[in-house]
């Protein structure tokens, strides 16, 4: 008998999963609701009730790309400075009713935008949207609190310097863009952060933070009539504006190889080395997604940790990556190594870069890295807060709400001749860009020497998740 009702069950499972896949088959599947308010909102909504909460995240088009020249980490210090008071409270009472309210508030800036966000118990939901408003319309950027804010910034700044593949980092992105506003750090530079006063902040923050610049996403305990009518009555009055275009320069092409050695005293040379990628818009950024897993973003799965820390023990980490946004972001590979092997870790890079160049990647590693991306794909909206920024997410670079349903086949059909074309495309171990964190004197050639022409020496890559 109990092996009749498990047989039974096991199969009750099966037709159970068998219609439940039939029936996301037969129907589109989307992550929410999209809708526009009259003064340009774009907001996005998800039902999920599974508990009493609410999260919000506000995407507003107003990061380092809106910086001004002269005036670097403008857009980052007006979303820092958001929740350090309204015309009508105190950072203090700001920070007391987030604490009586149990809620979450945070507002950071980016590159390619701020975002805002609040996670709050549902019934609590009016006095959180309340302040959630007031943070966002009203905020003060009272004298004391900009000056207190940039020191912390600069004191930031200033303490980086101690950490080597920090440096490294920063020299990359100002030498890859040059003037363009992705060479700065999201956090700014200590001279635009000078440069920066109340008015210019107001200044910004009336000029960007508009409702037609902007993507609200809500996911959570509502419905979508609930839903509806908290948004329509918290951002409905809030003012649309003419939004400027940003005055990019143009981003500087290497044209040969550059490398720029850092002298520093310390143990082991910290290696960046790369050049620009894509934007997030361009459609190889899945075959690239993929190239980069077998190159060197899949961990231990990856051939530059085989090759330089398995087989030859160079480095203990090497990874590569890539950061697309609005605008083409770098494509990097990162390692750490001893000074004395630094050339050779070097050398095994370029070389992993030829081969994926020139040979095409085998079946194995091509459906080991397709398994993980697919596979790993649902834990990036498996929460409230997860799934309100990949709405926000698709919307903000216009993947649709339907992306998640629709990746698995971007990357399943995938061929070898994909990725080698990409990576011929997009990696030029030819023409790269070097830069190189470490004692001189203890490293061979070429980097213990003065740098070949082109190069210069500095005395002084951003990250961003892409699902």
């Amino acid at each position: 008998m109990d092996r009749l009702i498990k047989t039974f069950s096991c199969w009750l499972l099966i037709i159970l999963v068998w219609s439940g896949a039939a029936l996301a088959a037969a129907s589109p599947r989307v992550l929410g609701v999209r809708e526009k308010l009259p003064n340009g909102l774009v907001w996005l909504f998800s039902e999920q009730s599974g508990l009493p909460l609410v999260t919000l995240k506000l995407l507003v088009k107003a990061g380092t790309l809106q910086d001004p020249k002269g005036k670097e980490g403008l857009a980052n210090l007006t979303a820092s400075l958001l929740l350090s008071g309204t015309q009508r409270r105190s950072a203090t009472q700001i920070a007391q009713e987030l604490d009586f309210l149990g809620a979450r508030l945070g507002a950071a800036g980016g590159d390619d935008f701020a975002e805002v966000s609040l996670t709050i118990l549902k019934k609590d939901l009016a006095a959180g949207l309340d302040l959630f408003q007031d943070i966002l319309l009203h905020p003060a950027f009272a004298p004391p609190e900009v000056r207190r804010k940039v020191a912390e910034i600069k004191a930031s700044l200033k303490s980086d310097e101690d950490e080597p593949m920090v440096v490294a980092s920063r020299a990359f992105n100002k030498d890859l863009f040059g003037a363009f506003p992705y060479g700065h750090p999201i956090r700014g530079t200590q001279a635009g952060l000078t440069a920066i006063t109340p008015k210019t902040l107001k200044e910004f923050h009336r000029r960007y933070y508009r409702p037609n610049n902007a993507i609200l996403s809500v996911s959570g305990d509502l419905t979508l009539d609930e839903a509806r009518k908290w948004v329509t009555q918290i951002f409905g009055s809030w003012p649309a504006g003419e939004i400027p275009p940003p005055q990019l320069p143009p981003i500087p092409r290497l044209q040969e190889d550059r490398v720029v050695v850092i002298d520093k005293d310390i143990s082991q040379a910290n290696i960046i080395l790369g050049n620009l990628g894509i934007s997030r818009a361009n459609p190889d950024f899945y075959a690239l997604q993929v190239m980069n897993y077998i190159l060197g973003g899949g961990g231990f799965a990856s051939r530059l940790m085989d090759n330089i820390r398995v087989n030859r023990g160079l480095a203990y980490s090497v990874s590569s990556g890539f950061s697309p946004g609005l605008e083409p972001g770098p494509i990097a590979v990162s390692l750490e190594t001893k000074n004395a092997s630094s050339a050779e870790a070097v050398a095994q890079v370029l070389a992993e870069m030829r081969r994926i160049r020139q040979e095409p990647v085998t079946a194995a590693e091509l459906s080991d890295a397709k398994s993980y991306l697919i596979g790993s794909f649902p834990r990036k909206m498996d929460s409230l807060a997860k799934r309100a920024w990949l709405m926000a997410y698709a919307e903000f670079y216009g993947l649709g709400l339907d992306y998640p349903w629709r990746y698995p086949d971007l990357i399943r059909n995938l061929t070898p001749g994909d990725i080698q074309r990409v990576a011929a495309k997009y990696l030029h171990p030819d023409k790269y860009l070097l830069v190189v964190v470490g004692k001189k004197s203890a490293m061979p050639p070429p980097f213990g020497v003065a740098p070949r022409a082109g190069g210069e020496e500095k005395k002084d890559v951003k990250k961003q998740t892409h699902p």
